[in-house]
């Protein structure tokens, strides 16, 4: 199914599915960690990692917004 998708439609989803779901995931593990043990290098990358992505889509979208 994946491949009657023009490419511009497969970006799209990409950006406005994917990104924003795995960010999420990334945030919600690193602060689960966070939670049950304390903060950690390893709960630390995951949040920034999440904030990161978060960020450059923006910049990718045109956001003038600071983070």
């Amino acid at each position: 199914m994946w491949l009657f998708f023009t490419r511009r439609l497969r970006a799209w989803l990409i950006l406005t599915v994917l990104v924003p779901l795995t960010t999420g995931l990334l945030r919600r593990l690193g602060r689960m960690i966070e939670d049950r043990h304390g903060p950690s290098r390893i709960s630390r990358t995951l949040v920034g990692a999440g904030d990161m992505v978060d960020r450059v889509r923006g910049r990718v979208r045109g956001d003038r917004r600071t983070a």
